[in-house]
């Protein structure tokens, strides 16, 4: 297990902070496993400076995009992706 510390800026942080958002999407500049601990520190873009907030979180899944294929490199250029956030459906 290694800690990742990486910046996130404000609503990020915030939707992460509250459990609205359970995923984080970055640029594959970096190793990292499953089991690593992601240390998450807010940035604030408009000061470029820390807020002094930070989390940390687990990851539990990792999904490389370039070993994806899926689609044609026009498919993508074209429509991009969408990163989803799901939930186990509540029956009512």
């Amino acid at each position: 297990m290694t800690k990742r510390e990486r910046k996130c800026w404000p609503e990020y942080f915030q939707k992460i902070l509250t459990g609205e958002k359970n995923f984080e999407l970055r640029l594959g500049a970096f190793e990292c496993e499953v089991g690593d601990i992601l240390l998450l520190r807010e940035w604030d873009p408009q000061i470029e400076e820390y807020t002094g907030r930070h989390l940390e979180r687990e990851i539990t899944f990792i999904l490389d995009t370039k070993t994806l294929t899926f689609w044609t490199e026009e498919e993508i250029q074209r429509l991009g992706f969408k990163i989803m956030s799901l939930k186990e459906k509540v029956e009512k």
